[in-house]
């Protein structure tokens, strides 16, 4: 991995390189670990690892790993987990979205089917959990906790708010579980592999889970404001495709009542680029956007004031600096 993490300001040069070169031992292990003697599985699989990615887990796993012993020999392996998990979770996701374009490429999917991606996102946590065998019951206990979330959490988004939910409350509710959990996981996964007192693992946690939050509703204002994304993604992707992101429930819940709003507000028709095209640029213009980014704000903050107990080392400095990455991308 060439150059410094782009979601984190460091101010230790000695932790910097610490993280860098953790970052590149988590990137070999990762491209080793989705090779199979089946040569097209490997193909698959590491049709998602070369696209590349921030790296966001298993960064969270190796910056929560300087509250103990950072070279513990769990806390890579704990890195590739999470990673995996993720990159699994993608080729499904992409399936259940019909998505075309996955981080720049032609996605999954789209280029060898369905059913190849799904098998492929079980392959990849089939490797994770193979890992994970190594690091002991408390470690797979987790793992499979967490994967239960991310499942309910798909679930719940599938199935949508009952009739007396408040939407944007239940949306919270699938990103904590869809996001957030993965991202708490790294940070529990990073700290007790690595030693560190419980205290500073239940911080690590809590602080993993309301970043992933904000990163996913970072995510959100990124679709509607990008000329175009790091995933690879076409912005107004999520709009078109009907996704009810936080920007769009905001809007339904005010009501709008123009024609353009309440366009947008429905996700616009995927058959007309014309009209998409201008329900994104009447979203982009509507004041539901600062309330939007003032929700991610708020959740950004409270990851920062979830820090507060940690001793301040570089690492917690550096945690800090993710909660300012996640508003200042947006922007």
């Amino acid at each position: 991995m060439s150059g410094r993490p782009a979601a984190v300001d460091f101010a230790d040069p000695a932790l910097e390189a610490e993280i860098r070169a953790g970052l590149d031992t988590v990137e070999a292990r990762l491209r080793d670990s989705v090779k199979s003697d089946y040569p097209f599985v490997t193909e698959t699989s590491q049709h998602l690892v070369a696209a590349g990615g921030k790296r966001f887990r298993p960064l969270v796993v190796l910056l929560a790993a300087q509250f103990g012993d950072p070279g513990a020999p769990g806390v890579v392996p704990a890195a590739v987990v999470v990673e995996l998990t993720h990159l699994a979770t993608l080729y499904h996701d992409d399936v259940m979205d019909e998505a075309l374009m996955r981080r720049g490429a032609t996605s999954a999917n789209s280029r060898w089917g369905n059913t190849v991606a799904i098998l492929t996102g079980d392959f990849l946590f089939a490797r994770a959990s193979d890992l994970l065998a190594d690091l002991g019951p408390e470690a797979v206990r987790l793992q499979a906790r967490t994967f239960e979330r991310l499942v309910q959490g798909q679930i719940r988004e599938t199935v949508g708010p009952a009739e007396a939910d408040d939407p944007v409350q239940h949306y919270l509710h699938v990103v904590a579980d869809k996001t957030g959990s993965l991202i708490g996981t790294s940070g529990r996964f990073g700290a007790m592999l690595s030693g560190a007192p419980d205290p500073a693992t239940e911080v690590l946690t809590r602080f993993g889970e309301r970043i992933g939050v904000a990163f996913q509703l970072s995510d959100d204002l990124l679709d509607v404001l990008s000329e175009s994304t790091d995933s690879g993604k076409v912005p107004g992707t999520d709009l078109r495709e009907g996704v009810p992101t936080l920007p769009v429930l905001l809007l339904r819940r005010s009501a709008a009542s123009a024609g353009a709003d309440q366009h947008a507000a429905q996700g616009g028709d995927r058959s007309e680029d014309t009209a998409q095209s201008a329900a994104l640029e009447e979203l982009r213009r509507h004041p539901v956007m600062d309330r939007a980014r003032s929700v991610l704000e708020d959740w950004a903050e409270d990851a920062r004031a979830t820090l507060a107990p940690l001793p301040d080392v570089p690492a917690k400095a550096a945690l800090d600096s993710l909660c300012d990455f996640v508003v200042r991308r947006t922007g």
